[in-house]
């Protein structure tokens, strides 16, 4: 794997996710609002990434979730998987942080390369310059769950751990927030896309997180259904715990 991936693609990933981060804010600051502002954000984010990604990698593939599926990426094994706006309904409401732009390369299945960009934080996660996840302090376990109502498994979950919720909007949002030390588990068993855990996972693996599914199973990327069933973003001490009541949750 290490020869199908260079320094300049976790360069470009950082790149591209902050330039794509600048320009949302300036679409957020045009004026519009709602679904005309939703709108605005994830065609000027998906064009710029789309066209930058052509323009220093014109042989990779590109899964997007505001393109077209093109199925070519299937027979390719350096496959760019994006998500130009991830929590558009939290961008749409200013002053709200918890939205971001994931660009992430995935490598035989697996996401290697990855950038997070939190524009309204001013900063950018990427495997580039992975970040070191600081000593979890003396508190109740943290569980980032959605703005709505936490699911049962995220309720069991937090009787088991002893823990307190975190509500939050993206998905790279509640990632970076475990690899910040903000929280401490982000246990997803909606289903998600994997644009929406592409980047997140790769960074967080990098900053020594532990990444799987809910299950402990491993996360496959490039696969002809790009919908992924759960997701587990842990700090490694809490892996073991969270895995075995998960999986007690969902038998």
């Amino acid at each position: 794997m290490p020869d199908l991936v260079t320094t300049a693609d976790h360069v470009a990933a950082a790149e591209i996710a902050t330039a794509a981060g600048e320009l949302l804010l300036r679409v957020r600051a045009s004026g519009a609002t709602g679904g005309e502002l939703k709108a605005a954000g994830d065609l000027a984010s998906q064009d710029l990434i789309a066209r930058e990604l052509r323009a220093r990698f014109p042989d990779d593939p590109v899964l997007s979730e505001e393109a077209v599926d093109d199925v070519a990426r299937l027979d390719s094994r350096r496959v760019w998987i994006v998500d130009p706006l991830d929590g558009t309904r939290e961008f749409s409401e200013p002053p709200r942080d918890d939205w971001a732009v994931h660009v992430a390369l995935a490598v035989d299945g697996h996401a290697v390369v990855g950038a997070v960009a939190l524009p309204a934080l001013d900063v950018t996660f990427t495997t580039a310059s992975p970040s070191s996840v600081p000593p979890r302090p003396e508190r109740p376990v943290r569980l980032l769950v959605s703005r709505t109502r936490p699911t049962e498994h995220a309720r069991f979950l937090a009787d088991r751990l002893r823990g307190e919720f975190v509500p939050m909007g993206s998905a790279g949002a509640k990632a970076m927030a475990v690899v910040r030390g903000d929280a401490d588990v982000y246990a997803h068993s909606g289903g998600q896309y994997e644009w929406d855990s592409a980047a997140p996972v790769a960074v967080a693996a990098a900053a020594g997180l532990h990444v799987s599914r809910i299950d402990g199973a491993p996360l496959v990327y490039n696969r002809a259904d790009p919908w992924l069933p759960d997701l587990l973003v842990c700090r490694p001490e809490l892996a073991e715990t969270v895995i075995a009541a998960m999986r007690e949750a969902t038998s």
